[in-house]
Protein backbone atom coordinates (compact mmCIF):
# COMPACT_ATOMS: atom_id res chain seq x y z
CA UNK A 1 0.00 0.00 0.00
CA UNK A 2 1.36 3.45 -0.96
CA UNK A 3 2.19 6.27 1.42
CA UNK A 4 -0.80 8.27 0.17
CA UNK A 5 -3.24 5.55 1.20
CA UNK A 6 -1.51 5.08 4.57
CA UNK A 7 -1.74 8.79 5.27
CA UNK A 8 -5.38 8.83 4.24
CA UNK A 9 -6.12 5.94 6.59
CA UNK A 10 -4.51 7.72 9.53
CA UNK A 11 -6.51 10.90 8.96
CA UNK A 12 -9.76 9.02 8.46
CA UNK A 13 -9.30 7.03 11.67
CA UNK A 14 -9.08 10.27 13.64
CA UNK A 15 -12.26 11.63 12.11
CA UNK A 16 -14.43 8.55 11.61
CA UNK A 17 -17.02 7.62 14.20
CA UNK A 18 -17.38 11.00 15.89
CA UNK A 19 -19.40 14.11 15.13
CA UNK A 20 -17.41 16.32 17.48
CA UNK A 21 -13.85 17.12 16.51
CA UNK A 22 -11.29 18.02 19.15
CA UNK A 23 -8.26 20.27 19.11
CA UNK A 24 -5.46 20.18 21.64
CA UNK A 25 -4.29 23.72 22.42
CA UNK A 26 -1.32 24.52 24.66
CA UNK A 27 -1.32 27.92 26.38
CA UNK A 28 2.15 29.12 27.40
CA UNK A 29 3.96 32.29 28.42
CA UNK A 30 5.89 33.79 31.33
CA UNK A 31 4.38 34.06 34.78
CA UNK A 32 2.01 37.01 35.18
CA UNK A 33 1.44 37.25 31.42
CA UNK A 34 -2.31 36.69 31.90
CA UNK A 35 -2.69 33.13 30.61
CA UNK A 36 -5.20 31.94 33.19
CA UNK A 37 -7.26 35.12 32.87
CA UNK A 38 -7.30 34.64 29.11
CA UNK A 39 -8.43 31.04 29.51
CA UNK A 40 -11.22 32.05 31.88
CA UNK A 41 -12.29 34.70 29.39
CA UNK A 42 -12.46 32.09 26.64
CA UNK A 43 -14.53 29.85 28.89
CA UNK A 44 -16.85 32.77 29.81
CA UNK A 45 -15.90 32.52 33.48
CA UNK A 46 -15.37 35.19 36.13
CA UNK A 47 -11.95 36.81 35.67
CA UNK A 48 -12.01 38.87 38.87
CA UNK A 49 -10.39 36.17 41.02
CA UNK A 50 -7.23 34.64 39.59
CA UNK A 51 -4.53 32.62 41.33
CA UNK A 52 -1.15 31.84 39.71
CA UNK A 53 -1.04 28.45 38.00
CA UNK A 54 1.45 26.25 39.84
CA UNK A 55 1.02 23.22 37.60
CA UNK A 56 -1.56 23.26 34.85
CA UNK A 57 -5.25 23.90 34.18
CA UNK A 58 -7.36 22.22 31.53
CA UNK A 59 -10.57 23.68 30.18
CA UNK A 60 -12.74 22.66 27.25
CA UNK A 61 -14.34 25.32 25.08
CA UNK A 62 -16.87 24.33 22.44
CA UNK A 63 -17.07 26.14 19.13
CA UNK A 64 -19.89 24.79 16.95
CA UNK A 65 -19.08 21.07 16.72
CA UNK A 66 -15.45 21.52 17.70
CA UNK A 67 -14.17 20.89 21.21
CA UNK A 68 -11.12 22.96 22.10
CA UNK A 69 -9.12 21.36 24.91
CA UNK A 70 -6.91 24.13 26.27
CA UNK A 71 -3.94 23.30 28.51
CA UNK A 72 -2.82 26.27 30.61
CA UNK A 73 0.70 25.56 31.89
CA UNK A 74 2.31 27.63 34.65
CA UNK A 75 4.95 30.13 33.54
CA UNK A 76 7.18 30.35 36.61
CA UNK A 77 10.87 29.82 35.90
CA UNK A 78 10.94 26.53 37.84
CA UNK A 79 8.05 25.15 35.74
CA UNK A 80 9.28 26.14 32.27
CA UNK A 81 11.68 23.18 31.88
CA UNK A 82 8.59 20.95 32.03
CA UNK A 83 6.76 22.75 29.21
CA UNK A 84 8.11 20.31 26.64
CA UNK A 85 6.34 17.43 28.38
CA UNK A 86 2.97 18.89 27.34
CA UNK A 87 3.70 19.55 23.67
CA UNK A 88 2.97 16.19 22.06
CA UNK A 89 -0.01 16.14 19.68
CA UNK A 90 -0.48 19.90 19.96
CA UNK A 91 -2.70 21.39 17.24
CA UNK A 92 -2.21 25.04 18.16
CA UNK A 93 0.28 26.88 20.38
CA UNK A 94 -0.97 30.03 22.09
CA UNK A 95 1.78 32.17 23.60
CA UNK A 96 0.82 35.05 25.87
CA UNK A 97 2.97 38.14 26.42
CA UNK A 98 2.56 40.94 28.94
CA UNK A 99 2.72 43.90 26.55
CA UNK A 100 3.32 46.33 29.41
CA UNK A 101 6.32 44.52 30.92
CA UNK A 102 9.07 45.70 28.58
CA UNK A 103 11.81 44.54 30.95
CA UNK A 104 10.86 40.93 30.23
CA UNK A 105 10.55 41.14 26.45
CA UNK A 106 14.00 39.61 25.96
CA UNK A 107 13.24 36.80 28.41
CA UNK A 108 9.90 35.94 26.82
CA UNK A 109 11.48 36.09 23.36
CA UNK A 110 14.12 33.55 24.34
CA UNK A 111 11.52 31.20 25.78
CA UNK A 112 9.44 31.44 22.62
CA UNK A 113 12.47 30.74 20.42
CA UNK A 114 13.23 27.58 22.37
CA UNK A 115 9.63 26.44 22.04
CA UNK A 116 9.62 26.96 18.29
CA UNK A 117 12.63 24.66 17.99
CA UNK A 118 10.89 21.79 19.80
CA UNK A 119 10.34 18.76 17.57
CA UNK A 120 6.78 18.25 18.87
CA UNK A 121 5.87 21.77 17.72
CA UNK A 122 7.30 21.43 14.24
CA UNK A 123 4.91 23.18 11.85
CA UNK A 124 2.32 23.81 14.59
CA UNK A 125 0.44 27.11 14.07
CA UNK A 126 1.33 29.86 16.53
CA UNK A 127 -1.02 32.47 17.99
CA UNK A 128 0.61 35.16 20.13
CA UNK A 129 -1.57 37.28 22.37
CA UNK A 130 -0.06 40.70 23.11
CA UNK A 131 -1.99 40.97 26.37
CA UNK A 132 -2.77 43.86 28.73
CA UNK A 133 -3.45 46.36 25.96
CA UNK A 134 -5.78 48.10 28.41
CA UNK A 135 -2.68 49.48 30.19
CA UNK A 136 -1.25 52.82 29.05
CA UNK A 137 2.30 51.42 29.06
CA UNK A 138 1.49 48.51 26.73
CA UNK A 139 3.55 48.16 23.55
CA UNK A 140 1.53 47.71 20.34
CA UNK A 141 1.41 44.26 18.79
CA UNK A 142 3.36 45.26 15.67
CA UNK A 143 6.31 46.47 17.75
CA UNK A 144 6.32 43.24 19.73
CA UNK A 145 6.22 41.22 16.51
CA UNK A 146 9.23 43.11 15.20
CA UNK A 147 11.12 42.68 18.46
CA UNK A 148 10.45 38.93 18.44
CA UNK A 149 11.53 38.65 14.78
CA UNK A 150 8.34 36.80 13.96
CA UNK A 151 8.96 37.37 10.26
CA UNK A 152 11.72 34.76 10.49
CA UNK A 153 9.22 32.00 11.39
CA UNK A 154 8.74 30.57 7.92
CA UNK A 155 7.96 26.97 8.86
CA UNK A 156 4.48 27.66 10.28
CA UNK A 157 1.47 29.93 10.22
CA UNK A 158 1.58 32.59 12.93
CA UNK A 159 -0.52 35.51 14.08
CA UNK A 160 -0.06 38.13 16.78
CA UNK A 161 -3.20 39.61 18.32
CA UNK A 162 -3.48 42.62 20.62
CA UNK A 163 -5.86 41.87 23.46
CA UNK A 164 -6.96 42.52 27.02
CA UNK A 165 -7.77 39.35 28.93
CA UNK A 166 -9.49 41.44 31.62
CA UNK A 167 -11.94 43.18 29.29
CA UNK A 168 -12.09 40.37 26.75
CA UNK A 169 -11.21 42.65 23.85
CA UNK A 170 -9.43 40.74 21.09
CA UNK A 171 -9.62 37.40 22.91
CA UNK A 172 -12.35 35.64 20.94
CA UNK A 173 -10.21 35.76 17.79
CA UNK A 174 -8.52 32.72 19.33
CA UNK A 175 -11.63 30.67 18.58
CA UNK A 176 -11.55 31.80 14.96
CA UNK A 177 -7.95 30.69 14.61
CA UNK A 178 -8.80 27.31 16.15
CA UNK A 179 -11.60 26.83 13.65
CA UNK A 180 -9.18 27.63 10.83
CA UNK A 181 -6.89 24.88 12.11
CA UNK A 182 -9.79 22.42 11.94
CA UNK A 183 -10.58 23.53 8.40
CA UNK A 184 -6.97 22.84 7.47
CA UNK A 185 -7.46 19.21 8.53
CA UNK A 186 -10.32 18.84 6.06
CA UNK A 187 -8.29 20.55 3.34
CA UNK A 188 -5.53 18.05 4.04
CA UNK A 189 -7.99 15.19 3.50
CA UNK A 190 -9.22 16.79 0.27
CA UNK A 191 -5.66 17.05 -1.05
CA UNK A 192 -5.12 13.39 -0.23
CA UNK A 193 -8.28 12.40 -2.11
CA UNK A 194 -7.35 14.43 -5.18
CA UNK A 195 -3.84 13.00 -5.14
CA UNK A 196 -5.23 9.48 -4.75
CA UNK A 197 -7.67 9.89 -7.64
CA UNK A 198 -4.87 11.16 -9.82
CA UNK A 199 -3.05 7.83 -9.55
CA UNK A 200 -6.03 5.47 -9.37
CA UNK A 201 -5.89 3.82 -12.81
CA UNK A 202 -9.53 2.78 -13.34
CA UNK A 203 -13.11 2.90 -12.09
CA UNK A 204 -14.86 5.40 -9.90
CA UNK A 205 -12.35 7.22 -7.69
CA UNK A 206 -15.02 8.29 -5.23
CA UNK A 207 -16.14 4.69 -4.73
CA UNK A 208 -12.50 3.71 -4.21
CA UNK A 209 -12.13 6.37 -1.54
CA UNK A 210 -15.18 5.05 0.32
CA UNK A 211 -13.75 1.55 0.03
CA UNK A 212 -10.45 2.66 1.60
CA UNK A 213 -12.20 4.53 4.37
CA UNK A 214 -14.43 1.60 5.29
CA UNK A 215 -17.50 3.86 5.18
CA UNK A 216 -19.11 2.02 2.26
CA UNK A 217 -18.66 -1.19 0.31
CA UNK A 218 -17.15 -0.86 -3.12
CA UNK A 219 -19.90 -1.59 -5.65
CA UNK A 220 -19.16 -4.45 -7.98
Amino acid sequence: MGEVQKGLFSVIEKLKGTTEQELRIVLLGLDNAGKTTLLKQLASEDVNTITPTQGFNIKSVTCDSMKLNVWDIGGQRKIRPFWKKYLENTDLLIYVIDSADKKRFEETGLELSELIDEENLKGVPLLIFANKQDLATASPANEIAEGLNLHTYRDREWQIQACSAISGEGVQVCVCVCVCVCVCVYIYIYIYIVYLFQFYPYGNGLQYFFFLSGWHELDQ
